[in-house]
């Protein structure tokens, strides 16, 4: 019995001592993303700038993205020129490097736009992939991807959710497989944002074949237009956000360099932590999203009641 009570210690004392390695691994790469807004007089400039972007667009592009289930790849080159991608990553690979309250201010004024602007996916690009390169990548990664992100040449989508789940990692069952140097990717992903458009994706995959998903994914940059064996499914329709680019993403016998995991060898098998560092940057985007939705709809609705003539 103290043969298996001193087993079970140690046992204990492994897994107490990797849980420290990773917490004190997520401490240093996590984002902060503050606990205050630090609002400036030039925050109302850059909202103007934002909300004159999207007023001049027409109403027949727009309804064109409609229509197609898709926009064009030109809006993203349009907002690079204008300076609405990568808003606040670091200027010193390439980004735009203002304040993280600003990308905000983005993403409120293209929801603010109406339902049909929600099309491009700029807060997605720009504050969720950008993001994890920027906390996560090597310095060669960083360098790599984030200039042509910020222009709009790059496009980029997140491939987390399955066919066979959505936010159950555990059944994750994309994976990698090392070949020499090489990672070779299988898989598909559904119902991916931006996924059409794209030729750069985020993908998780499974790099252990045992243990619980969180020690056993990572996080793999791979670019479309360089990796054979990636194809991309029907522009999937969906009950809302028409407009909006989703995609079914297929990996067969991918074959990637080690310099397309996340962080190279330090980001192995630490996916799930990444993903958990980031979510709460995600969250802030998404309820500010929400909110400029909901006023968008009460303006609308507000403007309507003042001009219908009842029983007129």
């Amino acid at each position: 019995m103290l043969r298996n009570l001193t087993r079970s210690s140690r046992k204990l004392s492994a897994s107490a001592q990797l849980g420290a390695r990773l917490h004190n691994w997520q401490s240093e790469k996590l984002t902060d993303i503050g606990t205050g807004v630090n609002y400036d007089s030039d925050m109302d400039i850059f909202r103007e700038q934002c909300r004159k972007f999207w007023s001049g667009i027409s109403a027949e592009r727009v309804e064109k993205w409609d229509k197609t289930h898709m926009p064009d790849a030109e809006i993203w080159r349009e907002a690079g020129e204008a300076g609405l991608l990568c808003i606040d990553t670091p200027a010193e690979y390439g980004g735009i490097g203002a304040p993280f309250e600003y990308s905000m201010v983005a993403c409120e004024e293209q929801a603010y736009a109406g339902p049909k602007f929600y099309g491009p996916g700029f807060g997605l690009h720009s504050g969720i992939v950008a993001p994890y390169i920027t906390s996560f990548g090597t310095e060669e990664q960083k360098h790599k991807y984030i200039p042509s992100m910020t222009t709009g040449e790059t496009i980029s989508c997140i491939g987390m959710t399955e066919p066979s789940g959505g936010s159950d990692l555990q059944a994750m069952k994309t994976n990698a497989v090392r070949d020499g140097d090489d990672w070779i990717l299988n898989g598909s992903k559904t119902f991916i944002s931006n996924g059409t458009l794209a030729n750069l994706g985020l993908i998780a995959a499974r790099t252990k074949k045992e243990g619980r998903a969180a020690h056993a994914i990572s996080l793999f940059l791979v670019d479309t237009r360089e990796h054979k064996g990636f194809s991309k499914g029907k522009n999937l329709r969906k009950i809302g956000q028409h407009s909006y680019d989703t995609a079914e993403l297929f990996f067969n016998d991918v074959r990637l360099p080690a310099s397309a995991l996340l962080g190279e060898e330090e980001g192995l098998n630490k996916g799930f932590y990444m993903m958990m560092n980031e979510l709460p940057r995600e969250r802030v985007g998404c309820a500010l999203e929400a909110l400029a939705r909901l006023e968008n709809a009460f303006e609308q609705t507000r403007q309507y009641t003042q001009e219908r003539k009842a029983f007129g």
